[in-house]
């Protein structure tokens, strides 16, 4: 059973800095792809940063320079380091695994940047 299970989200100030983490089982995590979304309230979700099987990394323009995705495959764990962050930022934010077809979503958890 495929399980993907975020944590790091919270509450923070504008200019403040969050990690997100997302731990993988149920796959084999080295040759999915991971990637990062968020959704919030009355939009629609969207791609935050993308890391590929071969560690490429590629992100959403209103992210660059403040977001830094990574991985981990001893530990099947994907991260998003995020810096700076904006109350524009603020959104559930959700980990996907893919590969071909296949595509499997976390729960998500909450960061809202807020003074």
């Amino acid at each position: 059973q495929v399980q993907l299970v975020e944590s790091g989200g919270g509450l923070v100030q504008p200019g403040g800095s969050l990690r997100l983490s997302c731990a993988a089982s149920g796959i084999i995590f080295s040759i999915y792809h991971m990637g990062w979304y968020r959704q919030a309230p009355g939009k629609q979700r969207e791609l935050v940063a993308r890391i590929t099987s071969g560690d490429t990394a590629n992100y959403a323009d209103s992210v660059k320079g403040r977001f830094t995705i990574s991985r981990d495959n001893a530990k099947n764990t994907v991260y998003l380091q995020m810096d700076s962050l904006r109350p524009e930022d603020t959104a559930a934010y959700y980990c996907n695994a893919a590969v071909g077809a296949i595509s499997n979503w976390g729960q998500g958890t909450q960061v809202t940047v807020s003074s």
